[in-house]
């Protein structure tokens, strides 16, 4: 009886220690342990979360026909090719762009933009409040002050400005010419006044007198004033007026069509809008900027604390409009290609701002 009572425990003890082995061995063929949840079924590693970028527009909106369309065309660009996800929030008035700021960070974006010089105030402010967020700024640049989490993007607006400047002049029959800006200001200004030191290159080349007809509107947003000016200065004597100034451009090119006239558009080919009266646009490509800064941080690169300069020399950041060749003839755009490789090489030094314009028109007399 006890030898029976023996071999039934000896068999006991044989089985428990085999059952115990095998809960204890790892399959040879898992690399990683598996994780598991509280039901007990196996869970997939979660994917990574796209980059979210987002942008705060000024009072033109982002179907402004100019630079805020640009850019907001720029970020569903870079959603369709680098997998990043968009938004943006419009802005009615400036009063808007402190919280539309708040707004897009409480949302969680990676990268948040500023578009235009006017929410230059609402970037730095944002992003001295809120140091591990990054921001950027189109047409603002802080120099040596800007934070280390802000990046800023601007254009030699001038450049492109000076060559639609060169072939007005070339074309005009009235010898009148128009520009209409937006808001008084570094940017505008660089058109301006890169505008007519083109208009007066090609006067000395012709050897005449071109007047240059200019005016503001103190808006980026007013279409209604955009046509009245543009109008005034049509029945001034004007053939071409050129325009600097968001939305309210929308309103100088219905005036061009409604007299027959030219208008010449601005930040993108403007055709599209008057096929038959639009002359050629001086492009500076927002857009261009915009997705290379959000093509970066995919790549884990950010420009924080610099800025980001394009001119003629940067590959077509900056440019005349592409259906230029419309209407303008060849041999004035073969002059135009000329004069591009002059601003490149240094040749032409294209004035940005009333003090340079009277240097550079002292230097061409």
């Amino acid at each position: 009886m006890k030898k029976r009572l023996l071999a039934l425990l000896l068999i006991g003890i044989l089985v428990f220690t085999v059952v115990g082995c095998s809960k204890s061995e790892t399959p040879a063929d898992t690399d990683e342990p598996t994780e598991v949840d509280d039901s007990g079924e196996a869970e997939d590693t979660p994917a990574e979360e796209p980059l979210k970028i987002a942008m705060v527009t000024d009072e033109g909106g982002v179907h402004d026909q100019s630079f805020n369309q640009s850019a907001w065309e720029s970020l569903q660009q870079a959603e369709e090719d680098l997998g990043v996800k968009v938004d943006y929030v419009e802005s009615q008035q400036d009063a808007d762009f402190a919280p539309n700021f708040e707004t897009l960070l409480d949302a969680g974006n990676d990268l948040i933009w500023g578009i235009g010089f006017k929410l230059s105030d609402a970037v730095r402010d944002a992003a001295e409040a809120n140091p591990d967020q990054k921001y950027a700024i189109i047409d603002f640049s802080y120099g040596d002050e800007t934070p280390d989490n802000v990046v800023g993007v601007v254009f030699k607006a001038e450049q492109p400005s000076f060559l639609v400047g060169y072939i007005a002049g070339k074309m005009t029959e009235t010898n009148t010419i128009g520009f209409i800006g937006g808001i008084a200001g570094d940017v505008i200004w660089g058109f301006d006044y890169g505008f007519q030191a083109g208009v007066q290159y090609a006067a000395k080349e012709l050897g005449k007198e071109i007047k240059v007809l200019n005016q503001y509107a103190e808006s980026f947003s007013d279409v209604a004033k955009g046509k009245a000016i543009a109008t005034q200065m049509y029945q001034q004597g004007a053939d071409i007026v050129f325009h600097a100034a968001g939305d309210v451009g929308t309103g100088v090119i219905e005036a061009a069509k409604e007299q027959d006239k030219w208008a010449i558009g601005v930040d993108r080919d403007q055709n599209y809008l008057a096929p038959d009266n639009v002359l050629t646009s001086a492009m500076k490509r927002v857009d261009v900027g915009i997705y290379n800064i959000v093509k970066d941080l995919t790549e884990g690169k950010f420009p924080g604390g610099e800025t980001i300069v394009y001119g003629l020399a940067d590959g077509g950041a900056v440019d005349i409009a592409p259906t230029s060749d419309k209407h303008v003839p060849k041999e004035i755009l073969d002059e135009v290609e000329e004069l591009k490789q002059m601003i490149i090489d240094g040749e032409i030094d294209v004035p940005f701002n009333e003090e340079t314009y009277i240097e550079y028109i002292k230097a061409l007399e």
